[in-house]
């Protein structure tokens, strides 16, 4: 009988880790496949979401970022670009401000762009964005990361209310294999940790 009952246990056990692993597989798979969807329609605004700074100058990562978000704006997809991204290091300049240099210098036009300087996280970036756009009466919107970002951004702006599509950059820092598993599996993870704390 305790052999039985044991052997149950197992076979429950068993059950259980393989759904959990079938789980955040199919969800990783559904991120990677997500981010690669290309389709942009036209929207109000591009909200750049924040990334890291070196100094003066935007990280590869973020000018990534930006410069995908400059093309849609002279492909007139979009007529505004929101930058979002607070102080990173004290002694730097926020993630937004840099991007607004970086996009001024690349002939956007200064009433096109709207910065928003005191976020540190994806869902502060939006949430923040988001009461910025609304006095702009802005409704529609394109949100701009890496691939990998996509889903988890998305959700957390629809969840937000926003009318919010996904534009990622169609070149990516995160190009080698090892780079792209490292960044998959941590965005599957905090996917996960969205879903249940929605944080």
């Amino acid at each position: 009988m305790k052999k039985s009952k044991k052997r149950w246990l197992t076979l429950i056990l068993l059950v259980l880790i393989s759904a959990l692993l079938l789980t955040i597989t199919s969800t990783a798979i559904s991120i990677y496949l997500y981010g690669n969807k290309i389709n942009h329609p036209k929207a109000e605004a591009a909200i750049v979401l924040g990334a890291a700074v070196w100094g003066d100058e935007p990280s590869p990562v973020f000018r990534e970022r930006i410069n995908h978000a400059i093309n849609l704006y002279k492909n007139q997809n979009v007529t505004k670009i929101i930058f979002t991204g607070g102080v990173g290091e004290s002694n730097e300049p926020a993630e937004a401000i840099i991007g607004k240099r970086y996009a001024l210098a690349r002939q956007v036009k200064l009433n096109d762009i709207i910065t928003e300087t005191e976020s540190r996280t994806t869902y502060q970036n939006l949430k923040n964005a988001r009461s910025l756009a609304s006095i702009y009466r802005l409704n529609k919107f394109l949100i701009v990361s890496d691939p990998l970002h996509m889903k988890r951004s998305v959700l957390m702006a629809r969840t937000l209310g926003m009318d919010a599509y996904p534009s990622p950059t169609p070149t990516t820092r995160y190009s080698s294999f090892h780079n792209q598993m490292e960044f998959l599996i941590r965005e599957t993870f905090f996917y996960f940790v969205y879903l249940v704390f929605k944080i």
